[in-house]
């Protein structure tokens, strides 16, 4: 399962539902991995909706989630240290399925042949 967070510009909840549920049903593809497998990316429903309330720039507040009365430990656990931020995580091959698309890999590979991993062909 993968689950993108996507923005979304509207005027209103009703808005934001439905260009959510659109953009939802036009990112459903189908496709063939390197391997010859089919990929295929449905789409499921929402899993949140919320309102962004500043202007998209530096230091704009995305989400909100409040909290009461965390102890000291509870802050300990609950923050973590910079090296264990995602933004900061290596990028690793994924350990689920191929989901590459066959045909652009394939492009990239007679383009650049040095990229091609042993054991593909």
């Amino acid at each position: 399962m993968h689950t993108n967070t996507v923005l979304v510009r509207a005027d209103s909840p009703e808005e934001a539902y439905d260009k959510s549920l659109a953009l939802g049903k036009q990112s459903e593809t189908s496709y063939e991995n390197p391997d010859g497998k089919r990929v295929q990316f449905l789409f499921k429903g929402l899993h949140h909706l919320n309102v962004i309330h500043d202007e998209l720039e530096h230091g704009a507040e995305l989400s909100f989630h409040e909290q009461v009365q965390m102890s000291e430990e509870e802050f300990s656990r609950w923050t973590v240290p910079k090296e264990q931020l995602g933004v900061f995580a290596p990028i690793r091959p994924s350990a689920g399925p191929d989901y590459a698309a066959g045909d652009i890999i394939r492009e990239v590979y007679e383009r650049f042949p040095q990229l091609r991993r042993p054991g593909r062909g």
